[in-house]
């Protein structure tokens, strides 16, 4: 093991015993802030530990065995104790480098998707659906909450652009690589020669910012607009001045909410995805400083990047920062993403494990 391992692993140690002095302690709950805080981190640490003292462990009973050795009568059985337990320290090690891998903050946190048809028109539209109720079945797989917080609809059903909120624990830890362009490659309900068309979607899945506060939304720069409703919703949301567009100036970010029936409620979704639309810029400003001096291997997450594309002749997804295909078209986008989420945060795991290693 590196010795930077081993003393990051060793500061770790120290600071849980620290960690159970200070939880022990009879005035902890004293403060509940920070009783939390201890216990998050607390939390955190342990189970790190708890693997650099079986790594130990290991490494004793590997000793044991090779002190034993040097009686013949001994000798077989200590060498198998050795090649178990030098398979136990490889596997140890393997499992504390992925353990002090760098937490990204955003990963439990709730999220904004947002889905927007790109070139195909109608076609693309109607992709946009199609990933919409993936993305929402996905949810429901997991046992998550997904609200629709605005959206347009085309004239075939499809959506121009929607935007929802899925509410539940890791959701942006699994959906995070999702933002991209997304392609499909289909024969159109509109096309009477049975050609294949390709068509594009984009979606960004930005994370939820804890406080409206964090954003430092300043009343001055903002820029906030009501107008009458469009669409179904019957005659309070069609005859009142309810829907709200809020423009941040210093950015030029718009958002558009109007699928509340009050003014309040809309003014209030469209400030809450304002600020995690700012928060998200910020942080991809400092991934993309971060992604100057490494290379990702899943992808920089920029929209128009062009991630997957969904060919409907041949039942493939093919996820191309990962060379990923698989023939399992139906279950996918009936939300079966199990396969494509881990596979990209496997690979996203073995890029910083090599950043780690330079």
């Amino acid at each position: 093991m590196k010795e930077s391992f081993v003393n990051r692993l060793t500061q770790l140690s120290v600071r849980l015993e620290e960690l159970n002095q200070l939880l022990s302690s009879e005035t902890v709950t004293a403060d509940l802030d920070m009783y939390r805080k201890l216990t998050r981190e607390h939390a955190e640490i342990l189970p790190v530990v708890e693997l650099y003292h079986a790594f130990q462990q290991s490494e004793r009973d590997i000793q044991a065995a090779r002190e034993m050795s040097a009686d013949p009568e001994m000798r077989e059985f200590a060498e198998d104790e050795i090649q178990v337990g030098k398979e136990n320290l490889v596997q140890i090690e393997a499992d504390l480098q992925k353990q002090l891998l760098p937490k990204d903050p955003n990963d439990e946190k709730n999220i904004f998707l947002e889905i927007r048809a790109g070139t195909g028109g109608e076609e693309s539209a109607l992709f946009a659906g199609n990933l919409f109720r993936m993305y929402s079945r996905f949810a429901e797989r997991q046992g998550w909450q997904v609200e629709i917080i605005s959206q347009s609809l085309s004239d075939m059903g499809g959506y121009r652009e929607i935007i929802g909120k899925i509410v539940g624990h890791g959701a942006y830890s699994r959906l995070k690589f999702e933002s991209g362009g997304h392609r499909v490659q289909r024969v159109p309900a509109t096309e009477t020669q049975g050609r294949v068309h390709t068509s594009t979607c984009t979606v960004a899945v930005i994370p939820e910012a804890d406080e409206i506060s964090e954003v430092e939304l300043n009343p001055a720069e903002l820029r906030i607009d009501t107008y009458r409703a469009s669409g179904a919703g019957g005659q309070h949301i069609n005859k009142t001045d309810s829907a709200v567009r809020v423009t941040h100036l210093p950015t030029g970010i718009v958002v558009e909410c109007q699928d509340g029936r009050s003014q309040h409620k809309n003014k209030a979704q469209a400030m809450s995805v304002l600020a995690a639309r700012i928060h998200d810029k910020k942080m991809r400003a400092q991934q993309a400083e971060q992604a100057a001096t490494r290379k990702s291997l899943v992808g920089t997450g920029e929209r128009s990047e062009r991630i997957r594309t969904y060919n409907f002749p041949q039942g493939r997804v093919t996820d191309h920062r990962i060379n990923l295909t698989l023939y399992k078209m139906d279950q996918i986008m009936d939300g079966d993403m199990d396969d494509i989420c881990s596979a990209l945060m496997a690979e996203h795991q073995a890029d910083l494990l090599a950043a780690m290693m330079v």
